[in-house]
């Protein structure tokens, strides 16, 4: 209900002055930003998420073999075996106002073999942006203990992930027969009852399968029965697109090529196989060294998370996953490593005779890939939200006792952003920290990892 209002003669109303916004500032920190250690894993992952906004039904990513298709350029003929992840992030949106049919989401999983596989489903969950996880506003800092602060879809998918979840609605293993097809996934994206009607759904899996398998993603509207009445397609209908459809569209932007030298580089969306679905390091002063000295009082120093080209923030690195297939008019490499785990450990040590006050905080500045003085910051930060996701930090605190907390943030463009822990650390201390998050869809890379001694 809208609140009460006094009624105003035209002689009494007097206008509301405007009041003008604060000028933004750039504020520059002089800190390095140090290359992050280790590497993506050599996990594949199934990465559907183009084209994103999909209007027309078809294939959104096939690793089938072409033989026998309508459509062999939509195969791309990759197997997987053993551990592999699927991510799928599609919005449905109508064509025309009136077309308001239900969009259904499909992930086929087909065994070529003489035996039957067994694919465990280790962790899974799929969720809408509406009703289940729409874009709300929330503070920049939000202890979340039970997981049940997010924002989007792609923000609750990672916090279950990060907790080791798998939603009721997956089995805990898929059995499939020689020479048969079953769907992992068969959910409508809904648009009829919303205003504007458009809608999203994110979804990760992490599965270990017995044997060689082909998956395919696949986009159909719901078929009508008799009465009028939507239902979802059954595995014979999905089998009939995969074979005969062609790509879903409309087709996104033509991502710029690796090596072109145009100072505007379109990433593309990503409709493929990428390598590396954890990236694990061990962050300490030099290779083979045991500990991770804090700065000196009052400095700082950060390392780069999901750096990209054009956003390599100094460093000469960029983590954006390879990709092992893809299709030609998507995007080169999986640039902001949506799904992807980065576990982070910190063997901090206190290396001076006076007792640190010491900070992490994960920070959000403005892209750069060379740096021009050091890393830049607004203040305030832009209106642009460029991560929202869960962090766990898994720490030893001032009292000696172990801590495991996971905190929401939202960060904008040019967030320094809160600390996710203080120490206090006495001289030659040593203290364990350890940071794991997913990178979230919706969310703009890079970002760092700051850690600070006050003064």
């Amino acid at each position: 209900m809208l609140p009460f209002l006094p009624i105003f003669t035209l002689a009494q109303a007097t206008p509301t002055p405007i009041p003008t916004p604060a000028p933004q500032v750039e504020i520059v920190q002089p800190q390095p930003v140090r290359i992050l250690p280790g590497k993506l894993d050599s996990v594949p992952v199934f990465n559907s998420n183009s084209p994103e906004v999909v209007q027309t039904e078809g294939i959104l990513l096939s690793t089938f073999p072409p033989n026998g298709k309508s459509t062999p350029s939509a195969h791309l003929n990759f197997p997987f075996k053993g551990r592999f992840d699927i991510f799928a992030h599609h919005i449905a949106k109508p064509a025309t106002p009136e077309d308001l049919r239900t969009l259904y989401l499909g992930v086929m999983v087909y065994n070529p073999g003489l035996r039957s596989v067994k694919v465990d489903i280790l962790q899974a969950a799929s969720y809408l942006s509406q009703p289940d996880a729409p874009f709300i506003e929330l503070p920049s800092f939000v202890e979340n203990p039970t997981g049940t602060v997010y924002a989007g879809p792609g923000s609750r998918v990672m916090n279950d992930i990060l907790r080791g979840q798998r939603q009721v609605e997956f089995p805990s293993q898929l059995v499939i027969p020689p020479k048969q097809s079953r769907m992992l996934l068969n959910l409508p994206i809904p648009v009829r009852t919303l205003e504007p009607p458009l809608n999203g759904r994110s979804t990760l899996m992490r599965l270990q399968s017995s044997g060689s398998v082909y998956v395919a993603s696949l986009a159909r509207y719901a078929p009508v029965d008799a009465q009028g009445n939507e239902r979802p397609p059954t595995l014979a209908e999905w089998q009939t697109l995969l074979d005969k459809g062609e790509l879903s569209g409309p087709r996104d932007r033509i991502p710029t090529p690796p090596n072109a030298t145009t100072e505007r580089i379109i990433y593309g969306r990503v409709a493929g196989v990428a390598q590396g679905s954890q990236w694990q390091a061990k962050l300490v002063d030099r290779p083979n060294a045991r500990f991770l000295s804090i700065p000196a009082s009052g400095q700082a120093f950060s390392y780069g998370l999901s750096t990209l080209p054009g956003g390599k923030l100094g460093t000469a690195q960029s983590q954006s996953a390879r990709m092992r297939v893809r299709y030609p008019d998507t995007a080169y490499f999986a640039h902001g490593n949506y799904g992807v785990q980065y576990s982070l450990t910190l063997p901090l040590v206190n290396p001076t005779r006076n007792t640190q006050t010491v900070t992490l905080a994960l920070q959000t500045p403005i892209k750069q890939d060379e740096l021009q003085g050091g890393l830049r910051f607004l203040e305030p930060p832009s209106k642009q939200v460029f991560f929202r996701g869960t962090v766990q930090v898994r720490y030893t605190d001032d009292a000696g006792i172990p801590q495991s907390r996971y905190v929401h943030l939202v960060q904008r463009r040019g967030q320094q952003g809160e600390p996710l822990v203080t120490l206090k650390m006495p001289p030659s201390a040593q203290r364990l920290v350890q940071v794991d998050f997913l990178y979230p869809p919706d969310a703009s890379p890079p970002q760092v990892l700051t850690v600070r001694t006050l003064e």
